[in-house]
């Protein structure tokens, strides 16, 4: 992962602000864009098609309201594995990228194995997600529920202090 921190260590001062609009507006023309960040229109589309080029930006997609979409119940659930070996975590480990409920699966070191962010339009369908498709991912051995009760802070659109 050295070379990754030295990449990032690369960006100069227009890079990062080209990183820091576009996760405001992904949207944003490159003759826009190329203005907020003080450039000329012909080496800001360089630098964007670099960054791309590079892998610091991964792609575009549109962000869609979850409330609106009916799929503001979240809840957050901790699974313990039967099984940490290589092949069992890379087994579960595919099998949940297909399931389109979880929004996100994270690796913890910890009391459990995996902590996934459940999105459904209510807790009842969340009870039919959690018994039909969690439960039956390989080598799930138990899991733990805790519904969120609110969204305070969602997404990278504010965390361009980091870049």
């Amino acid at each position: 992962m050295a070379t990754d921190i030295n990449l990032l260590s690369e960006l100069d001062q227009f890079d990062r602000k080209i990183l820091e609009v576009l996760i405001e507006d992904g949207r944003i023309s490159i003759t826009e864009l190329a203005a907020r960040v003080g450039l000329s229109k012909t080496p800001c589309q360089i630098r964007f098609r670099r960054l791309i080029a590079d892998g610091y930006i991964e792609g575009f997609r549109a962000i869609l309201n979850p409330t609106k979409m009916q799929l503001d119940h979240v809840a957050f659930v901790e699974v313990k594995l039967s099984d940490t070996r290589e092949e069992a975590l890379r087994s579960f480990n595919d099998a949940v990228k297909k399931v389109r409920e979880i929004e996100e699966c994270h690796m913890i070191a910890g009391r459990f194995d995996y902590l996934l962010k459940v999105r459904t339009r209510d807790i009842g369908r969340y009870r039919r997600v959690l018994g039909e498709k969690i439960s039956t991912l390989p080598h799930v051995a138990n899991t733990s529920t805790n519904p969120a009760m609110e969204t305070i802070k969602e997404g990278w659109d504010r965390f361009s202090s980091a870049i």
